[in-house]
């Protein structure tokens, strides 16, 4: 059995599509944001939608760095720079600065032109996957 099974239901909730190759530090992936997931006569993903994946890319990102370790979430703070519509967006994350209990982690969501959409800063405890 893996260390990190995530839960496919909610991968498939979320609209996760797949993760991109590596980019140096940062876990790079692709969301597909659907109708049901826009408010605002379907233009705009809800930005809890879109604080849950970069809410998951910061968690791969922790897990590529050390596979033994996992993170729970102390605080998350969503800057919405400009609307997401549905449709495909790349979610990167990477750890800012590393601990030996705490993570300082972030992330942005950007359009398929690069354009940043939104960033995501986090502090996390690091826990033990097994």
């Amino acid at each position: 059995m893996a260390l990190h099974q995530f839960p496919e239901g909610l991968l498939k909730l979320l609209g996760f599509s797949h993760v991109l190759e590596p980019d140096g530090e940062w876990v790079r992936m692709v969301f597909d944001g659907r109708d049901e997931h826009a408010h605002s006569n379907g233009t705009i993903i809800q930005g809890g939608i879109l604080t849950a994946w970069m809410d998951h890319a910061m968690a791969r990102a922790v897990i590529a760095r050390d596979p033994t370790s996992s993170i729970a979430s102390l605080e998350i703070k969503a800057s919405f720079l400009a609307r997401v519509p549905p449709g495909p967006s790349i979610v990167t994350a990477r750890g800012v600065k590393w601990g030996r209990k705490i993570a300082f982690l972030e992330a942005t969501v950007q359009d398929e032109k690069g354009q940043v959409l939104v960033t995501c800063s986090s502090t996390g405890m690091l826990v033990s996957a097994g």
